[in-house]
């Protein structure tokens, strides 16, 4: 089979939806977030419920994938969080249903893996993992490597994992190119306790990784 696109397919889904006292509103602070993040990241497909707790996307590349999924962890308010399978590879559009397109191919199958992987280290030794990568098998040498990349997201995540609302805020605050005195401002708080928050979060070295991932 010829497939007609290629790059990083993403699957997402609520972290405990089940378990949320008022799952409609958390579907709603679900999807505006996913609006947020599709209106900064440029994608091949963007960010989309699918059914139940799933939604799933595609990107062109590894930096705007992993761009992604930290912006809609940050955008989701607590105690919402997402967990991602990220699976690089090929694949075809086969038909289009009530949810969008009806898509097959390796990439979709390596970001199932993904996220089956995912979801297993969760509920083993690595409690904070949200993210894991696949590479389609045969593809290895067109793809960053899996190893590499899921260490960096394995560090990452537990980051993110830690920071509370605030420090969620000020880190998107400033990956949208907010001055450290406008986040105090809209906190209500001082910019010395503005950069303290970050530096003893680890919010700085997150930020780092970003343009260093590009």
């Amino acid at each position: 089979m010829e497939y007609e696109q290629k790059g990083i397919a993403v699957i997402v889904d609520l972290v405990s939806s089940r378990t949320h006292p008022d799952r409609a509103a958390a579907q709603r602070q679900l999807v505006d977030a996913l609006a947020e993040v599709n209106a900064g990241v440029e994608s091949v497909q963007p960010l989309a419920p699918t059914i139940g707790d799933e939604c799933q996307g595609a990107y062109a590349d590894l930096p705007a994938a992993v761009l992604a999924t930290l912006l809609l962890r940050l955008r989701l308010p607590d105690p919402l969080d997402c967990r991602f399978g990220l699976g690089a590879g090929q694949w075809s559009t086969i038909g289009r249903s009530d949810y969008g397109p009806m898509q097959d191919g390796p990439a979709w199958w390596s970001a199932r893996d993904a996220i089956v992987e995912t979801k297993s280290r969760e509920v083993r030794r690595h409690k904070s993992l949200r993210t894991s990568y696949a590479v389609a098998e045969g593809q290895s040498e067109k793809y960053p490597p899996a190893g590499l990349t899921n260490a960096f997201l394995m560090c990452r995540d537990e980051i993110v994992s830690d920071l509370n609302d605030r420090r969620r805020r000020l880190v998107l605050g400033l990956l949208e190119g907010r001055t450290q005195m406008e986040l105090a401002a809209a906190e209500g708080i001082s910019q010395s306790a503005v950069s303290q928050s970050l530096q003893s979060s680890g919010a700085f070295a997150l930020l780092g990784s970003v343009e260093s991932f590009r």
